[in-house]
């Protein structure tokens, strides 16, 4: 039957974002550069994913290498986003991806744009600029251009690995992280994480990265790339509340509003969608 394959691939997406939330915290309590907890973060996570498949089936395609190439610049600009400005913000701009996935969905995924995907767009561009208002200048300031940056190559993680649906997605997340760890490699050999970093780095890599992009590939086979990107709106609500509870990291009231307006878009989106999407056979 197919619905128990769909939903099914809805509750991976679920318990992904779940173990993405993790990551403004820990990410947050790793004392070290942004590039080596990248670095690290995406070696460790290579590893669990090549103990889950050793045989990797690279077949070097254009949206294997392009998911590959998007998903790096996903983690990397994350991390450094979340060093740069709140978590809050981190982690609601990158979530303007599903902006940028209508907008591309219909050239690289021939789905079509509908009145409602344009209403989210302009609703989710008006909470972008609401992000601004509380700090323009400083680190907060260059984090929010990080941060929307990520939501730019997120989008672009989410498009290559749908246009692999009679594939195998995870290849490209492996190779990504590779990329990543490269990337990150001579900051990692540059310095030293502080003491007690290791619990979260290892954290990060294994469940945060590892084990949550292993779900995710496998969900987004059965799934379109707009709904990959809806479903885990879970996660940019938790992020900030862990951050928060644990750390005492308080988003301003703008960031706070623009968020609202960001998630509010997209969640109205999604329960607008529809019809329900052909589930791979």
């Amino acid at each position: 039957m197919l619905f128990p394959m769909r939903a099914r691939a809805v509750l991976l997406l679920i318990l992904a974002a779940l173990l993405w939330s993790l990551g403004g915290l820990l990410i947050k309590i790793v004392d070290w550069s942004p590039m080596a907890i990248a670095g690290t973060r995406s070696g460790i996570a290579a590893l669990v994913m090549l103990a889950f498949r050793p045989r990797m089936r690279l077949v070097w395609s254009g949206p294997q290498l392009g998911g590959a190439l998007c998903y790096a610049a996903t983690v990397i600009l994350f991390v450094v986003a979340n060093k740069w400005t709140t978590a809050a913000n981190a982690i609601l701009l990158q979530y303007t991806a599903p902006v940028y996935v209508a907008l591309l969905s219909g050239w690289l995924l021939k789905e079509r744009i509908t009145r409602i995907d344009i209403a989210a767009i302009a609703a989710a561009l008006g909470g972008m600029v609401l992000f601004f208002l509380d700090d323009l200048a400083g680190g907060g300031f260059r984090g929010n251009i990080v941060a929307i940056l990520g939501g730019v190559a997120f989008a672009g993680t989410a498009l290559f690995l749908r246009r692999q649906k009679d594939g195998s997605p995870l290849e490209s997340v492996f190779l990504g992280n590779i990329l990543a760890f490269l990337v990150g490699l001579p900051a990692m050999l540059a310095s030293s994480p502080a003491a007690g970093s290791w619990p979260g780095l290892l954290l990060l890599g294994v469940f945060q990265l590892g084990l949550s992009y292993i779900l995710y590939a496998e969900a987004i086979r059965h799934v379109t790339a707009l709904e990959a990107i809806l479903v885990p709106v879970i996660e940019p609500v938790l992020n900030p509340v862990w951050v928060f509870l644990l750390l005492g990291e308080q988003p301003g009231k703008w960031a706070v509003l623009g968020g609202a307006v960001v998630l509010g878009s997209v969640l109205l989106r999604a329960l607008a969608r529809p019809g329900t999407p052909k589930a791979r056979r």
